[in-house]
């Protein structure tokens, strides 16, 4: 039994523990769902941040590729307005069908296939650790802007100090997060409401200058290298300006955190982030344009537009800091994003088993621990491997924002063409969704082509090599799922005694405590093995289970009842199966988050009941031990016996071994 000694040890350590992250979430409150989600405006901050923060480096990219035809940037303002209304509009209608989440990768996985799926969700899991090292990066460039040169090259070293904050928020918990950064949101867009429309308004009355200004230099070029040269500019420039578009999917993918009605609320949010994105990098490029904006070393062009535009204002200075502070932390907020959004295409396929099952499990504090710390370590090798350059960063990014995108937009002329017949605005959907992945496809392709020697090879390296791995751990599980069918095809041929007890159990006599996950061939296999390895040795059984709540089942409380009476079922089978052997059988279950907090408190007041017993529990056990095996398959049972053994409670596991093929 424990002593008092260490029960207090492990109350400070909790303690400890619980004031850094937060205390647990309790899942028997009515109510839990509704604190935890999101209004549309706190969804906006937390999701919609990584589009709005897109137009800091997007709108950029394209006005330096059209450097010398600065004419365009009145196109490229039109295009990327209805770029963003096109692509806004289409995942409006993907929220509308998959109110569940998932974004791209359940799209795709429904509409075009696994294969698909597996791809679009590689992609997807890519681009988010990217959307918090592009974030992070340019973040560290608009701050860096007003700083000497000489302490430039500390700014690596202070995006990942702010990449480390970020894992700790986020640890915490999504909307304790979220409420800590609304304030920086909405700075940045007070200051760029100022900035924008000081910058239009205050040169409409050279619009007529302008105006002429570049009728002559589109003359000059349409003389010099014709339609067909401008035309190549335009579509270059608008391409490698696609990092402008890369947060839009972020609402639908995040859709599970929002308050209900989810449709509605996703769908709010979503005009949010369209509107405030199509307005912010439109008007960046005209007021590039207007105020003939050119890039200066070591500083952004929205810092240069910043200093350009107050500089007549008292206090110039300190305006444009705070206003490209305020870029910078809106950025920081931004990659806020890519810790919402990553775990939860991660679960999604640990779900669906191409990712280890421990990426969906969840915290005391209801996040996706495992996930966040994963992306949170993969985003810094990326900082440091690029040595923070926004540029190369962004090419990275762009390409698998676009793939997805792109798959996305095909499943959902497919869905809509599959039902033709029983939808009668059929081809509007699809004539839509048709500009999305024509837009698209090209953004990605020019992306590809223009810059795969600068960056673009890694990032397809990258998600190659991941797609490849997520059929390697598919495959692992398929062949452990057949293992444990064959077990269950051959416990069908079970003849038991069928002497049922239904006596109460007697608290003396000898007490095997069983772990159990789920009635299935593993568990029913485990019982078989105590009653052959320690014949009429044990008089009861009781079945102990823990009903874990994880990404896939935390959606209200209903889904919590249903889980709860789908665990009460199965441990009722365990009971039903003892006694027909002759033993008197009962069970105990809770819910929760983390099997190995939960379970040996359950076994702690079982042995407390019943004096005289043992804990068993099985784990699969491999003819050879592989480098991976503990990582796909969670080593539960080694950490439940070593918290049994320190409170003094022997537990036994019996290995069901698996033939390595």
């Amino acid at each position: 039994m424990p002593t008092e000694t260490k029960g207090d040890n492990d109350f400070f350590i909790k303690k400890i523990i619980h004031n850094i992250f937060g205390k647990p979430k309790n899942l028997d409150d009515p109510t839990i769902f509704h604190k935890l989600a999101l209004i549309p405006f706190f969804a906006w901050i937390g999701l919609g941040a990584d589009g709005l923060s897109s137009s800091a480096y997007g709108p950029e990219e394209a006005f330096r590729a059209i450097s010398g035809h600065t004419y365009l940037a009145v196109f490229l303002a039109i295009a990327s307005a209805l770029t963003v209304s096109i692509i806004s509009f289409a995942y409006s209608k993907i929220i509308e069908h998959f109110p569940h989440g998932g974004g791209g990768y359940v799209v795709a996985t429904h509409t075009l296939g696994k294969q698909a799926g597996v791809v679009s969700g590689s992609a997807l899991i890519v681009d988010y650790i990217l959307t918090i090292t592009v974030s992070i990066a340019a973040c560290a460039d608009a701050i860096f802007s007003y700083l000497p040169p000489q302490l430039h090259r500390y700014k690596v070293a202070f995006s990942a100090i702010l990449i480390i904050i970020l894992i700790y928020l986020n640890l915490r918990g999504l909307k304790e997060s979220i409420i800590v950064l609304a304030p920086i949101f909405l700075l940045f867009v007070l200051t760029h409401i100022l900035l924008l429309g000081y910058g239009i308004i205050s040169h409409f009355w050279q619009i007529k200058t302008i105006t002429q200004s570049l009728n002559l230099n589109f003359a000059k070029d349409l003389e010099n290298i014709g339609i067909v040269g401008i035309l190549l500019i335009f579509i270059r420039a608008y391409s490698l300006g696609g990092g402008t578009y890369t947060g839009i999917e972020a609402v639908s993918n995040g859709i599970q955190t929002m308050r209900e009605p989810k449709v509605h609320s996703g769908k709010k949010t979503m005009l949010y982030m369209a509107l405030s994105l199509a307005i912010a990098s439109a008007g960046l490029l005209l007021c590039y344009l207007l105020l003939a904006i050119e890039p200066i070393a070591g500083k952004t062009l929205n810092s240069v537009l910043a200093d350009s535009l107050f500089a007549n204002f008292p206090f110039a200075k300190e305006l444009s800091f705070i206003t490209i502070l305020s870029e910078g932390a809106l950025l920081f907020v931004a990659a806020q994003a890519g810790f919402v959004d990553a775990p939860r295409v991660m679960a999604n396929m640990a779900i669906d088993h191409w990712l280890p099952r421990r990426f969906a499990a969840y915290s005391e504090q209801l996040t996706i621990r495992n996930s966040i710390l994963m992306v949170g370590a993969s985003s810094l090798i990326l900082l440091v491997y690029t040595y923070g350059s926004t540029r190369a960063l962004v090419v990275m990014y762009s390409i698998n924002v676009f793939l997805t995108f792109s798959l996305s937009q095909f499943g959902m002329i497919r869905f809509y063409f599959e039902r033709r017949n029983s939808n009668i605005k059929w081809k509007r959907h699809v004539s839509i969704f048709f500009i999305g992945f024509l837009l698209c496809s090209t953004i990605l392709i020019v992306t590809i082509f223009e810059k795969f020697l600068e960056g673009g090879w890694i990032t397809l390296l990258i998600t190659c090599s991941l797609v490849l791995l997520c059929y390697s751990v598919k495959n692992h599980y398929n062949k452990i799922a057949n293992y444990i069918k064959k077990l269950e095809d051959n416990i069908e041929n079970l003849k038991p005694n069928n002497t049922q007890k239904h006596q109460p159990l007697s608290k003396t006599d000898s007490t095997a405590i069983q772990l159990v996950s789920g009635y299935n061939g593993f568990g029913i296999h485990t019982f078989l093995e105590v009653m052959k390895s320690f014949p009429q040795l044990y008089k009861n059984y009781i079945f102990v289970s823990v009903a874990v709540i994880d990404q896939g089942l935390f959606k209200g409380g209903e889904s919590i009842e249903h889980l709860k009476q789908s665990t009460k079922d199965s441990l009722e089978k365990y009971v039903n199966l003892a006694r027909s052997f002759g033993y008197n059988a009962d069970y105990r279950m809770d819910v929760g988050t983390d099997v190995v907090e939960i379970a040996p408190r359950i076994i702690y007041e079982i042995t407390k009941e019943f004096p005289n017993s043992i804990v068993i529990s099985g784990k699969l056990a491999f003819g050879t031990e592989r480098f991976y095996h503990r990582f796909l398959h969670n080593e539960t049972a080694y950490a439940i016996q070593r918290k049994l053994l320190s409170m003094g409670i022997t537990n036994v596991i019996l290995p069901i071994r698996v033939l390595n093929k």
